[in-house]
């Protein structure tokens, strides 16, 4: 059976959502940042990608649309790489890498790419859509279906003892921000050069 691997990662900046370095930055600027910069770890060209799965749970403004196309058109892939976009909540991006894996498992690509963000600063705003975004008929059957996701973080938590492996989680991460071990944050401007804070 064929197998599909990671070669090269890269991620979205990550700022304050309203207030930070990146609450006015395209979304497709910062999907099209992170695949460029994938792609040129990986050491192939753009042309070689046969598939570009994206995922994004607030798919309106900024990251509608077809987020995935866009940020592959944005990143400067060929116009003949297609692009989509998967929605599954908190677990879009993890879906779309999933995806991206499956197409070269099970479909015999070579290459795909799979990844996820969201804009929160450019979505959620006072324009936010959420106009009739519930069935009355779910809310009566099914009302958890529209349990927030701090909710469902406890659920879960609590289902799966997650809070005996997130412990140690948040002890490695404030041992190495102790040390000096710090993620570099860059903005992205519209002509495309880049800000160390």
């Amino acid at each position: 059976m064929r197998e599909a691997v990671i070669v090269s990662t890269a991620r979205t900046p990550i700022g304050k959502a309203f207030r930070g370095a990146f609450n006015d930055t395209q979304a497709q600027a910062m999907v099209g940042h992170v695949i460029a910069n994938a792609v040129e770890r990986a050491g192939i060209e753009g042309a070689e990608i046969e598939d570009v799965v994206w995922g994004s749970a607030q798919q309106q403004g900024t990251s509608g649309a077809n987020i995935g196309r866009q940020g592959a058109l944005r990143a400067g892939l060929p116009v003949t790489v297609p692009g989509t976009t998967i929605d599954r909540m908190c677990a879009s991006g993890l879906m779309a890498i999933a995806t991206a894996a499956k197409q070269i498992v099970a479909d015999g690509m070579q290459i795909a790419v799979g990844g996820g963000s969201e804009s929160v600063s450019l979505v959620r705003t006072e324009r936010y859509n959420s106009y009739r975004m519930q069935d009355p008929w779910l809310v009566e059957h099914l009302p958890a279906l529209y349990m927030s996701m701090i909710e469902t973080a406890e659920v879960v938590s609590d289902r799966y003892g997650r809070f005996a492996w997130g412990m140690p989680t948040c002890a490695t991460a404030l041992a190495k921000v102790t040390v000096g071990v710090l993620m570099t944050v860059v903005r992205i401007r519209d002509d495309g050069s880049t800000e160390l804070f």
